[in-house]
Formats: structure tokens, sequence, C-alpha cells
């Protein structure tokens, strides 16, 4: 019976740190490291199911996707203030770069990327959506983001909601600031935290969340699964750690160090859905881009960024610097890894709608939780 237990609580700490990322060795059933990364079956067939792509489709897609990121980056140098921001075209397979300045497109042409003529420059409308960040909004605000594709804010009001006085001075408002394009959702933001379910990856106090990366000497995930000094158990009720810092609301990120008998390993959980993922990376992927979620609810599910940089209105107060998707998610999903690729994105924050019929979900993105804590992402 000993040995029967103890294998067994080996076997529990793998599976609650193997959504986490950073070990030496690499578990059974994850992919090797390779210099160029190959789709398994698994991540092809979630395309298939969660994006309507065939194999070669997905396969192309996420070759194409690699090389939109590494070229956001470049052009965003050479376009200086010019760059009116960029994202990802499905139908051409290439980067989209928006400029204000007609003489700086062949040199970002030069560079693998498509251009548009825009107006406003992308520091512009940060600056405009900032003037909104100071500002309190209505419940049947849903938040708003800078948008490359219309050149302007998007303000996202809740589709009930939508003449209420309240919301139209406050779209007027947003108005008189810049130029703002409104939107509508089916339903108002909400955090992805559950009550306690046994066999689930960590909780604290009744809440239930999930594990997102992996970090020297713990993980990462959602601020609002946790206070600062709060202990965090594993599924199994067992003693695994304690949230070092959390923020929530104002941004919702959370830095939880693991005790000793605890380790992790550089992979996101597949949950026999696809293969478990190596984490090699935490590129940002560009708006446009095919992503990916994991959760200990709904488990592995697919989508495209649709946005960044959006203020979430949720009833706790307003989130910001988020990036919104259309992966669908549940309750139990919050802080969870979202991984383009094998590139880390961030932690699973809220959203609307569910897995069954649709819906919305945001994350905050892993290199601001990583710059804020000074934490390193443990990669394959």
């Amino acid at each position: 019976m000993r040995r029967t237990s103890a294998l067994r609580t080996i076997v529990v700490a793998l599976l609650l740190t193997v959504g986490l990322g950073a070990a030496h060795t690499v578990p059974a059933g994850a992919e090797p490291p390779s210099a160029t990364p190959t789709a398994s079956a698994g991540l092809l067939e979630a395309m298939r199911r969660d994006l309507g792509l065939t194999d070669h489709q997905a396969a192309e897609r996420l070759r194409a996707e690699r090389d939109a990121a590494r070229v956001e980056a470049e052009a965003r140098r050479a376009a200086g203030d010019s760059f009116g921001g960029a994202w990802f075209d499905a139908h051409s397979g290439r980067l989209v770069v928006g400029l204000t300045d007609r003489g700086d497109e062949a040199e970002v042409r030069a560079l693998g990327a498509d251009t548009r003529l825009v107006q406003h420059s992308a520091r512009a409308l940060d600056r405009a959506k900032a003037r909104l960040d100071t500002r309190p909004a209505p419940a049947g605000v849903a938040g708003w983001h800078v948008d490359p594709r219309s050149n302007s804010v998007v303000v996202t009001v809740v589709r009930a909601d939508r003449d209420l006085p309240a919301v139209r001075a406050f779209v007027d408002r947003a108005r008189a600031t810049g130029p703002v394009t409104v939107a509508e959702t089916a339903a108002a933001p909400r955090t992805y935290a559950a009550g306690t379910v046994g066999g689930d990856p960590y909780y604290t106090g009744n809440v239930r969340c999930s594990i997102g990366f992996s970090v020297h000497g713990g993980f990462v995930t959602a601020g609002h699964c946790g206070r600062a000094g709060a202990a965090v158990r594993g599924w199994d009720g067992s003693a695994m750690g304690t949230f070092q810092g959390s923020s929530f609301p104002g941004d919702d990120y959370a830095y939880v160090s693991i005790h000793s008998g605890w380790w992790t390993v550089p992979v996101v959980l597949g949950w026999g859905t696809v293969p478990d993922r190596l984490v090699r990376g935490s590129a940002e992927a560009p708006v446009g881009a095919s992503i990916c979620r994991s959760g200990s609810t709904t488990r592995w599910h697919c989508g495209t960024v649709l946005a960044k940089n959006e203020t979430v209105n949720y009833s706790q107060g307003a989130v910001h610097q988020m990036t919104k998707t259309s992966v669908c998610a549940e309750g139990g999903d919050s802080g969870g890894a979202f991984i383009s690729g094998d590139q880390a994105q961030g932690v699973t924050s809220g959203g609307w709608g569910n897995c069954s019929t649709g819906g919305e979900t945001w994350f905050q993105p892993v290199n601001e939780i990583l710059g804020r804590y000074g934490l390193t992402l443990h990669t394959a």
C-alpha cells in the first residue's frame, strides 16, 4: 500500500503541474523539442473543430502566424511614429500593417507585410483609450479597446442595455476623446472562477481555478482567484503553495510559489484532446491569429485573437490591457493557459457565453505578469 500511495502522489503532482511549465525533463506524452515545431494531430483536430479548417489549412496557418509575429515586431520598429497597428489576415496568410505615412510603405513591405494607409497612429489611439480608462463605466458597457483594422477605439456595449441613458452618455463622452466605433455584445463579461469541485487543479478558499504557466519557483494565474498570502491546495487537498502577489481589479494576474514536493514542467495540458503542448517562449501573437486555451472545466478549445489592450468592465471593476478572443470558457477555467502554437500568451480572466453555445473570453498577457513580478517563464 505504501508503494501504491507513493506512486499516486507522484501522478497527482504531475497532473496538477503539467499545465504550468518548467523542469529539466520532458514528461511522457509531450512532444520533444525541435528546431521547427510541427502541429500534432490533436492540435489540427481542435483547429478543425473550432476554426473549420482542414489539416493542411491549419498547418499552413500556424506557419504563417509564426512569420507574422516576427514581422510585426520588425515593422513596428521600421514604421516608428507612423505605425498604425497590425493584424493577421487569415485569407491572405500575411500580416497587415497600418501606416499614417505613405513614405514608410516600401520599407515595411520589404519585411514581408502588406500595408494599409490609415488616419490615426497606434500611439494616438492608445492615448484616446487611456483617457477612457480614467472614467467609470456603467454595467451596460462591456469594455473598450484599440482596433487596428477599423483604426479606431471600439466601445462594446451590452445589446439589451445599449439605449440606457448611462450607456449612451458614456459613448458620447468616448466619442469626444477620439475616433470611436460602437460594437454590441450579447452579454456582460464575468470572471470564470468556480466553487469547490473535487478532482480539479487547485483551490484557494472555496474557489477553484486553473493553473497558467510555470515560472521559476511556481506558476502564474488569474488575480481574482486569490489574494496575496492565500494558501493554495491541490485537487487532493494537500498544501501546494501560496499566492505571493495578486492584482484584481485593475489587473487580473497573480503569482503562486509552490512548496517542496511539487514540481513543474514546461507544457500546457492537452487533456487528451491534443498532446500536451511544450512551451518554447512568449512571443505575442498578432490580432487575427489562431489561439488555444487549456482550462480545468472545459479543457481544450481554440479560436482567434479579436483585440488587444482592451479594458474589460467586470462587475467588480475594470481590468486593463486585456486580450479578447473568440475562444469559449466556463466557470473554473480562470487562470488557465492561452497558447498560440508553442508560445505562451496569457492567463484566462473572464468572458461571456459557454462552450455549448459559444462566447468570447479575455486573457491577461503573460509578458506583463512576468515583468510585474520579475519572473522567468520556464521553456522547453
